[in-house]
């Protein structure tokens, strides 16, 4: 190896000196020296506001529940809102640089950590068996996040059953492995939001499948708006999109994501490798496919027409399009023009990225015949001009449902009352929640009485050498202007008091409002927006549950201990203040709704100071 002298020393140092300042001034960041020279007049020699936020990470020697979570979430968030900044000025280079910060951020590697060890997959482990669920674990696994030396481990292969009987393959990564794609889906999830089709709903953040099923009733139900619609399914979607592809197209660390790509998969204690696809299961797979279908509604636009925002769709051809994950739905004016036109280039943009659809659920229907979307029957009924659109649960949907409720009502034969009803409550309580935006309520009415029937049938095979009037007397009960309630009576706080059976009618039926198509969650300006539709979100989930309800009002929204909001996808816990064996109530000023982790951290250090402070019972 030839020697280096000092001249070429001193050139090397100053290149590098030189590209670390460039990389610098693309975050937005100058260094010391640069920095003095600039404010020498004034005799400020501090760094920039910009940078002291980005250092100013929490001490990394500090227990896991001793964490500053409010400071670690607004950290990174903060460099989340300049990435999509950045993306949406077009400026890739900053953008990149600004997402390796991240990346190496201590903030960002403990929410990493935070969310994939609080998820409903928390307990899943990957090949190599290990769990996450110690504090001493998290911050090991915290400081092992590191992209020098990193190698993904295979992912585990299981198997879960399809409606249509088929299995679907799944591949569980390590818990290292799932934390390292939470770190870098922190930073591609704001890039991926400004990049998106604005009718794509699923897998995004702030967007739901009622968001989706509004799009589709708004793109069809005005006179004059297209009655032909081609439904499209990708056919394997997340097992064959090509590799290459992603690597060349999406802004994330390159090499990070082939060493997922290639890292293989053991299925019954054998290693196969993995050329193509991203595996179900991943916590990062499912921005990775948006990005790979992303693309396809300005195409449309730009062959088919122009958006007509008085009439809310594309005129011209009517060729509208609303996608959530691999499912969609293309609207156009004629059979001919999908057939022959639209299908053809939805084909050619999907086989780029390694992709088909699927034959035999890929169709052309008219509105009239009405079409199944994300779980509801669209269609259009009437004759002649007088024609109105209707949105009603599936009839597949709703046999499912019920086949079900059946199942689970035969398979607790023996079970307490009180056991019976809270297991069917919840799927009671879930499943009409998710049709209350649509025309559910005759379909309400007939679950119901289906319901009502497999229960009666189930109460009358416990006592066979019982008579009618006496399975009424004991399992039954009147509750309001109904007089069969299944009902158990449980003893709580040392009183008898009766547990009722759920109805679906219960839930009353409320128009869904749309997100608006452009809203980004990473854009300070749809701040406010975001704010007041997530209100509105938490209240009517509480709706019935006017304590919590009152709680959380009282909290306006956020946890006492660390200051953020409280939503849907946060979860809560709820805290008693002074405990009931030290004599506490179940009053409203004793509780409190804290995060989930946020309660952990109280219970293991009870002197931390909460960022709101808690009233006493008295409400001192």
């Amino acid at each position: 190896m030839p020697s280096c002298n000092g001249t070429d020393r001193a050139r090397l140092i100053s290149g590098s000196i030189n590209n670390l300042q460039r990389k610098l001034a693309d975050v937005g960041l100058v260094t010391y020296r640069e920095k003095s020279r600039r404010t020498s007049s004034k005799g400020v020699t501090q760094m920039t506001a910009k940078q002291n936020n980005v250092d100013a990470a929490p001490d990394r020697n500090v227990g896991w529940h001793q964490i500053n979570w409010a400071k670690c979430h607004q950290e990174t968030r903060k460099l989340q809102v300049r990435i999509a900044k950045a993306v949406k000025e077009g400026n890739t280079r900053k953008a990149k640089a600004l997402q390796w910060l991240l990346t190496h951020s201590y903030s960002a590697k403990v929410v990493a950590v935070k969310r994939v060890t609080e998820n409903a997959g928390k307990r899943t482990p990957g090949v190599d068996g290990e769990v996450w669920s110690t504090p001493a674990a998290k911050l090991a696994g915290t400081r092992s996040l590191n992209r020098r030396g990193y190698q993904p481990l295979p992912l585990r292969r299981v198997y879960i059953p399809k409606s249509n009987g088929k299995l679907r393959p799944l591949g569980i990564p390590a818990m290292k492995d799932r934390a390292m794609q939470a770190l870098h889906l922190l930073a591609l999830e704001p890039a991926a939001e400004t990049t998106a089709d604005k009718n794509s709903y699923g897998f995004r953040p702030e967007r739901s499948t009622h968001d989706a099923v509004e799009q589709v009733f708004k793109s069809l139900a005005q006179k004059g708006c297209a009655e032909w619609i081609l439904e499209g399914d990708i056919k394997g979607c997340f097992d064959h999109i090509n590799h290459d592809w992603m690597l060349n197209n999406i802004l994330t660390d390159t090499q990070v994501l082939k060493k997922w790509l290639k890292s293989g998969v053991i299925d019954e204690g054998k290693l196969f490798p993995t050329n193509e696809g991203t595996p179900q299961g991943g916590i990062i797979s499912p921005v990775l496919a948006n990005l790979v279908l992303d693309g396809l509604q300005p195409l449309l636009e730009e062959r088919f027409g122009t958006w007509s925002r008085k009439q809310n769709q594309y005129i011209k051809n009517k060729v509208n399009f609303v996608r959530y994950a691999d499912d969609f739905v293309i609207t156009g004016t004629s059979k001919e023009l999908l057939e022959d036109q639209v299908k053809p280039l939805v084909k050619d943009f999907l086989a780029s990225r390694g992709l088909e659809l699927s034959e035999e659920k890929t169709k052309v229907t008219h509105v009239v015949e009405g079409f199944d979307f994300l779980g509801q029957n669209i269609r259009k009924y009437g004759k002649g001009k007088k024609k109105w659109l209707l949105v009603k649960p599936s009839h597949k949907n709703v046999k499912t449902f019920l086949s079900h409720m059946r199942t689970t009502i035969k398979a607790n034969a023996t079970a307490k009352v009180e056991n019976l009803i809270g297991l069917l409550n919840p799927k009671i309580r879930g499943w009409s929640d998710y049709h209350k935006h649509v025309v559910a309520k005759k379909t309400f009415n007939e679950v119901d009485n289906q319901i009502w029937h497999a229960i009666y049938r189930w109460a009358r095979r416990r006592h066979p050498n019982k008579g009618g009037k006496w399975v009424a007397k004991t399992y039954f009960g009147k509750r309001g202007n109904q007089n069969w309630a299944f009902r158990a009576e449980v003893m709580k706080d040392g009183r008898v008091q009766e547990k009722f059976l759920r109805r679906c009618d219960e839930t009353p039926i409320k128009r869904h409002v749309k997100i608006i198509k452009e809203a980004n969650p990473y854009d300070p300006s749809f701040g406010i927006y975001f704010e007041e539709r997530q209100g509105v979100k938490l209240a009517a989930n509480l709706t019935g549950r006017r304590k919590l309800l009152a709680i959380w009002e009282r909290q306006k929204g956020h946890c006492p201990v660390c200051g953020l909001k409280i939503t849907t996808v946060t979860k809560w816990h709820l805290h008693s203040l002074v405990r009931k064996v030290d004599g506490g109530s179940d009053r409203t000023s004793n509780l409190y709704l804290l995060h989930p982790n946020c309660h952990r951290q109280h219970h293991s250090n009870p002197l931390q100071r909460w960022v709101q402070p808690a009233l006493s019972e008295d409400g001192v």
